[in-house]
């Protein structure tokens, strides 16, 4: 039967094909290798990124303790040598960012261009959907991880302050390029939102639907509203979600679901919680509802 199979019309409310879409296992057609190959190149990297956020545990006790000594030097540089370090974190995480807003880019250029409709494209080139799939889980991951890490926004605000002072008293600033003063308010715009990762996705999609005004606007909110359904479906029915070989990819589905219908409410004109919306809402929050509380409170938060 394939990788992908309708597996369900029974939605009269929302109108929308359902499909099971094999996460785990599809591969990429010779038409899907070009761009399947150019995200593939960043997809390879998320991991790491992952890895190194998670393992980021700032400079919080160096900062405090060269505050509250404003005048041992001592103590000022060794808050500044804890930073600076940091800081060239920060821009990896942060040029990964605009990294994957291309990446996203040409899937959906991709996954919405014309003579098919986006049910036939997710049909035609599903190794291009699990890698719009596996953007949107690392985004999410990405988020819960800086949500719980208050030390990044900390240690870059100390490192601006610090940068500031030293311009003012003329002191050569070692480190200073590695983030230049524009690179560095493009860095407090991201770290200042909660979901950072997922408004640059969101702001992406929005501009892809204002400069394709050639497509319709609904070849890309079917593409995300088909995508958020094929996840439902997958999770609340048992004789599909028992294809999953990874206990990983219940995760995956949840994930991803929260992730199209963020970007489906930032893109479609009226959103994705109004009774004209394509995605069953109601049927999304009880799937997330039904898992272990614990496993899904960042995902409703998100959705809240």
């Amino acid at each position: 039967m394939g990788n992908l199979i309708k597996v369900l019309t029974r939605d009269i409310d929302h109108n929308a094909a359902h499909f099971f879409l094999d996460f785990e296992n599809a591969q990429p057609t010779e038409s899907e290798k070009e761009i399947y190959n150019q995200v593939n190149v960043v997809l390879k990297d998320a991991e790491g990124i992952l890895e190194d956020l998670q393992s980021y545990r700032g400079a919080g006790h160096e900062i405090r303790e060269a505050i509250q000594h404003p005048n041992d030097e001592k103590l000022q540089e060794k808050a500044w040598g804890a930073v600076v370090p940091l800081v060239g974190k920060l821009k990896k995480f942060y040029e990964f960012s605009q990294r994957l807003e291309a990446g996203l880019r040409g899937l959906l250029g991709a996954l919405t261009s014309t003579p098919y409709s986006p049910t036939q494209h997710l049909e035609r080139e599903q190794a291009l959907a699990k890698q719009f799939a596996e953007i949107l889980h690392f985004t999410l991951r990405f988020d819960e991880l800086k949500m719980t890490n208050p030390a990044i926004q900390n240690d870059f605000s100390y490192y601006r302050r610090t940068l500031s002072r030293m311009r003012i008293n003329n002191v050569p600033a070692e480190g200073e390029n590695e983030v230049n003063n524009e690179l560095a308010n493009r860095m407090s715009l991201f770290y200042a939102e909660a979901t950072p990762m997922l408004k640059t996705l969101s702001d992406a999609t929005t501009k892809f639907v204002s400069e394709n005004k050639n497509l319709p606007i609904e070849n890309t909110t079917d593409c995300l509203s088909t995508m958020a359904s094929v996840c439902r479906v997958m999770l609340e029915t048992p004789e599909y979600r028992s294809r999953f070989t990874n206990e990983e990819t219940v995760s995956f589905c949840l994930r991803v679901m929260v992730g199209v219908i963020i970007l489906y409410d930032h893109v479609h004109p009226v959103g994705a919680f109004a009774k004209t919306s394509k995605i069953d809402m109601k049927g999304c929050i009880k799937v997330l509802k039904d898992q272990p509380p614990n496993s899904v409170e960042g995902l409703l938060n998100a959705l809240r």
